[in-house]
């Protein structure tokens, strides 16, 4: 039975996916010759004709990489090739929780491989086809070996930990492997700032006092403490342009891309900031960081119970081993056809998370001017050559952000 659902919900939600993208990429190219009213002061047609080409080849790349990344889910379950894996692995060694790590190892590594050719199409063809992409082979080899290196010093412990746990916790087992996951994941969120992030990019103090000052005041009426503010030079890597707010308590800090203080003016730039501090104000980080970990118990809990049914095994193409432990198989199943059944979800999300934004909107508008939002956003879209003219089913579907011809007309009429 389990097959059947599998195999009837994979084609689902490829065919959904591929319909979904099908109509964006018509819509998008449909709307090509003409810029939306809302930006025909704003934006200049060969700017919204760039940002429509971008989006079609970002469609395009997808719907390929959809397919292949389905061919090979159906080859590592189905058609056996966990299973041969995991004999394969199972000629290392004899130490059960070591055999057991390998198996995962493995698995990643070959998704990793399997993964990483659109990685480098995307980076070195795509991007650069359209103007976004300084980073250099030498430094992409790098940032991947420095992840790689990251994801084994973090990750390795945390999956032994686990492993052990099934082993060993009993019936319960999933409820301390959830608190585990949810401890090393407020861990990583706190150290990250000043450990993780400054091993890929510098981050130097922002420099113009003008502005450092106008945002330290924006903080305070809004009740936010600063740790810092910094720029990241994220030009070494790409043209894009962002923003982020980073750290817990004493370490919250705000870090600028570069390219982002070369395009927006101050007054932009405190808009931008009174949008994110919306975010704080109205606790959606820590709504979000709730159900991301409410979310988590519910699957751990289904882990629990599935890692317990042969058929769970069986039915996805392995046979469990007879001689030792099947735990480390049952977590790389679960995560592997978890995103199938899951699917379905995608614009619930997507709908909470447009809500929030809308929120901040509206604290941006009441704490700066919503009409330097207005022109923050319109520059944003310009220079990351974001679509002007998204299908409005697509959108409802999967984007976290309102089209901005949307946020336009809801802060202008505020």
């Amino acid at each position: 039975m389990l097959t059947i659902l599998f195999i009837a919900f994979l084609l689902a939600t490829i065919g959904v996916r591929l319909w979904l993208a099908s109509r964006q990429l018509r819509h998008v190219v449909r709307n090509r010759a003409t810029v939306p009213p809302e930006f025909a002061s704003r934006i200049g047609l060969v700017s919204h004709q760039r940002a429509a080409d971008y989006t079609a080849a970002k469609v395009r790349l997808g719907m390929i990489e959809l397919v292949f990344d389905a061919f090979v889910l159906i080859g590592l379950t189905l058609l056996g090739g966990l299973q041969q894996i995991d004999l394969w692995v199972s000629t290392l060694t004899t130490h059960d929780l070591l055999r057991q790590v390998l198996l995962i190892v493995a698995v990643i590594s070959l998704l990793g491989a399997l993964g990483l050719p659109f990685s480098v199409y995307r980076q070195f063809k795509l991007e650069a086809q359209f103007g976004f992409n300084r980073m250099t082979p030498k430094l992409f080899v790098s940032d991947t070996l420095k992840g790689i290196l990251i994801g084994a010093v973090l990750g390795l412990p945390l999956l032994a930990a686990v492993l052990w746990l099934m082993a060993e916790a009993g019936t319960f087992w999933w409820l301390w492997a959830w608190g585990l996951w949810s401890v090393f994941n407020l861990l990583v969120l706190f150290i990250f700032p000043t450990w993780i992030a400054p091993l890929f990019n510098k981050f130097t103090p922002l420099e113009d006092q003008a502005l450092a000052q106008q945002i330290q005041e924006l903080a305070q009426r809004c009740g936010f403490s600063l740790n810092g503010l910094f720029v990241m030079d994220g030009s070494k890597r790409s043209a894009h342009g962002n923003a982020y707010f980073t750290g817990f308590g004493r370490a919250r800090r705000i870090v600028f891309f570069d390219t982002l203080l070369a395009r927006l003016s101050a007054d932009e730039i405190i808009a931008v900031l009174a949008h994110e501090l919306g975010h704080f104000k109205h606790n959606h980080i820590f709504k979000r960081l709730a159900m991301s970990f409410a979310g988590a118990l519910i699957f751990f809990a289904i882990l629990g119970w599935l890692a317990q049914q042969v058929w769970f095994y069986t039915d996805l193409g392995v046979i469990p081993q007879l001689g030792g432990r099947n735990d480390a198989m049952a977590l790389i199943l679960f995560f592997m056809v978890v995103p199938v059944f899951t699917f379905g979800l995608t614009p619930l999300f997507s709908w909470f998370s447009r809500k929030d934004e809308f929120e901040a909107d509206r604290f941006a508008s009441d704490q700066s001017s919503a009409d330097q939002l207005v022109s923050a956003l319109v520059k944003l879209v310009d220079d990351n050559a974001s679509t002007l003219t998204p299908d409005p089913i697509h959108s409802a579907f999967y984007d976290s952000h309102p089209p901005v011809a949307v946020r336009i007309r809801q802060l202008l009429a505020s």
